[in-house]
């Protein structure tokens, strides 16, 4: 039995954190953000399919063409990570485990989760993350 959770809902720190109708909430905003990516790539497929078929007699406009195709890659490749990100955030609704930080087991925060629903970390344990990152690079 799912949670229905009204249109203007917007989870608060003064609910009980990751409530039912909260892990809902966070549950349909996944779902809807990994629809858009989905939709917007199966566009780029299909808008690349049109043009592959449409060659450019000027080498100026088959490299400008290439450019574009070469950044459109590189963001659907982007889009694809963050699918699977999506993803493990699902998983980690359906465990139980969504919205605590990998780390510390503390709850993440809410405004962290509305700004980054696939966080794992919490904003502290995720600065620390990154201070570690930048002393071995």
């Amino acid at each position: 039995m799912t949670t229905r959770v009204p249109k203007n809902y917007k989870p608060t720190q003064k609910e009980r954190f990751m409530s039912a109708k909260m892990k809902e909430y966070f549950r349909l905003k996944l779902i809807d953000w990994k629809n858009e990516l989905l939709k917007e790539s199966s566009q780029t497929l299909t808008n690349m399919q049109k043009e592959e078929n449409t060659a450019k007699p000027d080498i100026t406009d088959r490299a400008s063409e290439e450019i574009e195709r070469s950044f459109e890659l590189r963001t659907r490749d982007r889009e694809r990570k963050l699918i699977n990100k999506i993803e493990a955030a699902l998983r980690r609704i359906k465990e139980g485990s969504y919205g605590y930080c990998e780390e510390t087991g503390e709850p993440i925060g809410i405004k962290r989760l509305e700004a980054r629903p696939v966080a794992t970390l919490s904003l502290e344990a995720q600065e620390i993350h990154e201070k570690k990152e930048k002393k071995i690079n």
